[in-house]
């Protein structure tokens, strides 16, 4: 009888062992030089990600090659160009076989789970149902114009993210801001204040649930963090900051905002509505891949099943978002495998630094790499104080803001929003100027209170 449970375990170990490790790193066994390229060529990466403009000018001066120029000045698409080389020169350096294995040994289900949820919670139901909501609680506060809707939107969608998820918030939020908003005849200042407020709103927002947030995500199985946890010390305050960003921004342009229509759902059309009973289909599915959004097996073949649905009532749709999804999980899945040969630099100047250091170092640090590879490179090291610990993610979530790079949904939500601007680009060092002041506001509130 003693002998079933110990084959089960013995099994069972040649499991794991025989599975890819899917956060696996060639530090330990590559050699120094490939590391030294890895490393070029993510800061490369993350120079040109704020060149994109200098790359659409290059568009109009040379129109023979517009299409190579606009291809080079999409944001989406700057990581995974790059990624591109990193690994035709880890085929010429290492080998095909061991290029191979590092691209089998990266784990690209946040790429595809962002896809995804994108897609499903594009469409026009989910938004009809989210604008509705938004509409019904903006008639409880009796405010001028757009006042109501721009602040419950950069209120309440971002909360959301704790429910739904980070990703699925960044993608309601952006669309209902998309043609209230980027769409009106508003400042280019509003613009990218609202995108600031709405990308540190969104990447703080998602800390009520241990299981929302990335950055959260990375940390919580090993360091124990549950539900309680979060609420007691990251929710309260997440919230706090949220509020106040929120406010901020709608006070500062609160003359223009007052100018616009308020929203109504009844603007639009009765006959393109979707009915309750296909929106609550699109709800399950949405609830579906939130629920599985650590199982490609399942989430990717719900999305399959619900794009039949909407095929099949494409009269209460519009065109799924596709290629916008697709874009942005090319770009998570860039990073992903630059992020992969980033460890051997990355770690070590993490550990060098005591809880004040390094709540700030990561805020600083997330600007330039995915704040969840931070966190994560964080739970690999033994023996780190609840202080630290505290202190890596509240950093972290605090500058996910601050880049398109920083936090996984601000590339869904820069694609959604990125026309709103001048010839379609938005400068990086505008949205990092837009950002400044909402991060220091959440750093604040995670730090003194």
């Amino acid at each position: 009888m003693a002998l079933a449970p110990a084959l089960r375990h013995r099994a069972s170990g040649l499991y794991h062992a025989a599975k890819p490790n899917p956060h696996h790193t060639m530090t330990e066994d590559t050699p120094a030089y490939v590391q030294h390229v890895g490393a070029a060529l993510f800061a490369i990466a993350v120079i040109h990600t704020f060149s994109t403009k200098f790359f659409e000018k290059l568009a109009h001066r040379q129109p023979a090659h517009a299409g190579l120029w606009h291809l080079l000045g999409e944001v989406e698409v700057v990581f995974g160009f790059w990624a591109m080389v990193l690994m035709v020169f880890l085929f010429f350096a290492l080998g095909q076989h061991q290029a191979v294995t590092y691209l089998d040994t990266r784990n690209f289900t946040e790429p595809l789970f962002v896809f995804v949820i994108m897609v499903v919670a594009g469409t026009r139901p989910i938004l009809q149902a989210a604008g509705d909501a938004v509409n019904t609680l903006a008639r409880a506060i009796p405010l001028p114009g757009a006042l109501t809707f721009y602040l419950v939107v950069l209120v309440l969608v971002p909360l959301l993210g704790s429910f739904i998820t980070e990703p699925a918030a960044m993608t309601l939020a952006a669309l209902l801001l998309r043609d209230r908003i980027f769409g009106a005849p508003v400042s280019l200042r509003l613009k990218y204040a609202t995108l600031g407020v709405l990308f540190v709103n969104v990447s703080i927002g998602g800390t009520l649930t241990h299981f929302a947030a990335p950055p959260v995500l990375m940390v919580a199985s090993t360091w124990q963090w549950d539900l309680m946890f979060m609420l007691s010390h990251f929710g309260w305050k997440a919230a706090l900051a949220v509020g106040i960003n929120a406010l901020g921004a709608t006070l500062l342009f609160r003359r223009e905002l007052a100018r616009l229509q308020p929203y109504r759902s009844s603007q639009q059309p009765t006959a393109l509505r979707a009915p309750w009973s296909v929106i609550a289909v699109h709800l399950v599915f949405l609830a579906g891949v939130v629920v599985f959004a650590h199982h490609p097996s399942v989430f990717l073949p719900l999305l399959l099943f619900f794009l039949g649905f909407v095929t099949a009532y494409a009269r209460y749709q519009d065109p799924p978002m596709l290629k916008e999804g697709m874009l942005v999980g090319f770009f998570l899945g860039g990073l992903v495998v630059l992020g992969g040969l980033q460890q051997w630099w990355l770690q070590p100047l993490l550990t060098r630094m005591d809880a004040t250091a390094v709540f700030f170092g990561a805020t600083a640090l997330t600007a330039i790499t995915d704040n969840a590879a931070l966190t994560y490179l964080g739970s690999l090291v033994q023996g780190l104080s609840p202080e630290f610990k505290y202190a890596l993610v509240a950093g972290a979530v605090s500058g996910g803001g601050l880049t398109v790079i920083a936090n996984a949904p601000n590339p869904a939500g820069l694609a959604l929003l990125r026309q709103g601007f001048d010839d379609g680009a938005v400068h990086p060092l505008g949205l990092l100027g837009a950002a400044l002041l909402p991060t220091a506001v959440a750093m604040s509130c995670f730090w003194l209170l």
